[in-house]
């Protein structure tokens, strides 16, 4: 989604009722917080709550049902005013109070301090639209001592991958050869992330944890910079190395996940893909070493750019254990294997 250059078109852009539809049609991540609210409506029971970017104000429904005592349903767009609709046709008017504002606008004397602060912020790549920020200003300002946040967790995953669907289509278009086709679109799709869903056998390595968030402590200096650490990865199988998949997951307290991999069923999240200029083919066990930052855009902080570096596995600190074929590895493996006594996790080659 383009969300502009400005926070007020950013605002205007969840006006549309396509965009909302488009949201509540995802089963996955719609279920995954309703089902997650009421498996803990021992939480929210008599609690006071705070929906921030509370869109249609369905999130805040299902926490007056599990019990919320109050619900402030935060809205900055005109969605507000769907949303007390949404809440009065619900019966939910005595719970429930939208407030048409930005967070970062309410004082702290407007509505008080809250027991839970529940929000679906993410964006592509988990921080695109930059959302986690206002969450953050809603949990220094508004949440109680030992407060809880819903979610909880947020971690980001990377994976090296093969792109079938995007390159093969271009070896034989009805008997006609396009090679150059397939090349100049690799070079304009190589310029930023590329949203799309992945096959999960399109994977070539086990998901790697880039960036892990407790949201209960992060702050706003450590958004300005994710991942950005050196990162090795053996290959799962043969194949060719055509980019790099990046998917999210977020926990919630009763600790279940909601999760944009491409081994669960798809949202509307897909997956982040950075395209790679060139094939790199690969075999078993091969190391694969790069390096991936999510870095906030200075100009317009609701985007994040993506940076990816290719590293040379010889030149970078492996896992121990790491299951790739490089020599040095394999002895360790081998040591690990004949001396189990020795706790060594956790540390690298």
């Amino acid at each position: 989604m383009d969300t502009g250059d400005s926070t007020d078109e950013y605002f205007k852009s969840y006006e549309d009722l396509e965009v909302h539809r488009l949201m509540l049609e995802d089963k996955p991540r719609t279920l995954a917080y309703k089902n997650a609210i009421f498996a803990c409506s021992d939480k929210f029971q008599n609690k006071i709550v705070m929906d921030v970017g509370a869109g249609t104000g369905i999130l805040s429904v299902f926490c007056a049902k599990a019990g919320a005592a109050k619900v402030y349903a935060i809205e900055a767009s005109h969605m507000a005013q769907v949303a007390k609709e949404v809440v009065r046709e619900n019966g939910f008017e005595s719970i429930v109070e939208v407030i048409h504002s930005k967070v970062e606008d309410l004082k702290s004397d407007d509505i008080g301090k809250v027991d839970i602060i529940v929000s679906e912020w993410m964006g592509f790549h988990l921080m695109h639209e930059g959302m986690l920020d206002s969450v953050l200003v809603a949990r220094d300002q508004f949440l109680k001592e030992n407060g809880l946040m819903f979610p909880n967790e947020a971690k980001l995953y990377a994976s090296p991958c093969e792109l079938p669907t995007v390159y093969d289509f271009w070896n034989d278009v009805y008997g006609v050869s396009m090679e150059f086709v397939s090349r100049e679109q690799r070079r304009l799709k190589s310029k930023k992330p590329n949203i799309s869903s992945l096959e999960a056998n399109n994977l070539l390595t086990d998901g790697k944890l880039l960036v892990w968030l407790d949201l209960s402590t992060a702050t706003m200096p450590e958004l300005l910079c994710l991942g950005g650490e050196s990162t090795v990865v053996p290959c799962n199988r043969n194949g060719i190395y055509q980019g790099v998949c990046v998917w999210f997951s977020v926990t919630f307290l009763d600790g279940s996940e909601l999760s944009t991999s491409p081994e669960y069923e798809s949202t509307h999240w897909k997956q982040s893909i950075v395209v790679l200029p060139h094939d790199i083919p690969v075999t078993k066990d091969e190391p694969v070493a790069f390096k991936l930052e999510l870095r906030k855009d200075s100009l317009k902080p609701r985007i994040y750019n993506v940076e990816y570096t290719q590293l040379d596995p010889e030149n970078v600190e492996h896992d121990i254990p790491c299951h790739c074929h490089m020599t040095k590895c394999l002895v360790i493996k081998a040591y690990l294997s004949e001396h189990p006594e020795e706790d060594i996790q956790g540390r690298e080659t």
